[in-house]
């Protein structure tokens, strides 16, 4: 991928930001929720005079775009606030929430599209089969249903009924942060990872499959059949080579479907992860928490885009043809 493209999509991304920004801080603002409320409570007793010197402290008696030139640069030199909830720096909860919450998408993704491809593969081959039918039925009932709905099941069943794990958080309850053991994490972690990786695979397994119909019903494919080609080597020299840059790029452009996913996943466990985060910011108004928040995901969101448009040109040969020509 040449330098010149790769500077104009990172330029792309600042603007991005920018106007994410600015969004994020006008929606926050003309929202019912009141900063000023959210931090000294509903039940205070500061006099008008009080709260007014707070408001003009914090500037919000200033217009709208004055506010927000004043709020971008802090956030350009990391100052993202003070969190309302947290009572601690926006920065510093997000690195906090954010170190659980990316061990559970990076896994959740990883196996949604390794299984997605490989289950997507195996039914472009047998089409028309009972697998195929099954699978297709399966992925459309998962597609049609919420996620937070998925992973109730997952809790009532393997959690509730049977027993084989635990209802939610990141670790036990009642052991010392000294005490907990990789094997304890991993335990946690399983059932918000089948939920995810479940509520994200039937995308990638009917997107695969419709391509590999597509693929063996072409020419060349029959092509290669007519030369003596079949079976295993078919389908590696031919369908894998043409299917796997497309299901690349859907699967890291499915970052936002992920991250949505995962915050509504993370309410239902329990878990402490940058979900939980968000639900806690918007029920409090937790107005820079949000802004924060909003900011991060964005930047997760466009890098793994980013990242999809790198790999494709970097294995898609026709790509260093044209460089070439």
């Amino acid at each position: 991928m040449k330098t010149k493209h790769i500077l104009s999509e990172l330029i792309r991304m600042l603007l991005l930001l920018i106007l994410v920004s600015f969004l994020a801080f006008f929606l926050v603002v003309k929202s019912p929720i009141d900063p000023l409320v959210s931090y000294i409570g509903t039940n205070s007793t500061l006099s008008p005079e009080a709260k007014s010197e707070i408001a003009t402290h914090w500037g919000l008696d200033q217009p709208l775009m004055v506010r927000f030139f004043t709020w971008l640069p802090n956030i350009l030199h990391g100052d993202m606030g003070t969190s309302i909830t947290y009572k601690k720096a926006v920065s510093k909860v997000i690195i906090e929430r954010f170190s659980y919450s990316i061990v559970l998408m990076m896994l959740a993704w990883a196996l949604s599209g390794i299984l997605g491809f490989v289950i997507g593969i195996i039914c472009g081959i047998k089409q028309g089969g009972i697998y195929d039918r099954i699978t297709k039925l399966f992925c459309l009932m998962v597609k049609s249903a919420p996620t937070f709905w998925l992973g109730l099941m997952f809790l009532v069943v393997f959690a509730v009924q049977l027993k084989w794990f635990p209802i939610g958080m990141a670790v036990p309850m009642g052991k010392l942060k000294s005490e907990v053991t990789l094997g304890d994490k991993i335990y946690h972690l399983v059932l918000p990872v089948i939920t995810l990786t479940v509520a994200n695979i039937s995308e990638v397994v009917l997107y695969t499959r419709q391509r590999v119909v597509e693929i063996i019903q072409s020419d060349y494919i029959l092509y290669a059949r007519a030369r003596g080609e079949k079976g295993f080597q078919l389908i590696i020299r031919h369908v894998l080579r043409n299917v796997l840059l497309p299901a690349i790029t859907l699967q890291f452009a499915s970052f936002s479907e992920l991250f949505g996913g995962m915050a509504l996943a993370e309410n239902v466990f329990a878990y402490p992860g940058i979900g939980t985060a968000t639900t806690a910011a918007a029920l409090n108004g937790d107005a820079p928490l949000l802004l924060g928040i909003a900011l991060i995901s964005a930047i997760f969101v466009f890098v793994g885009n980013l990242i999809a448009n790198i790999l494709y040109e970097v294995c898609d040969p026709r790509t260093k043809e044209k460089e070439k020509a």
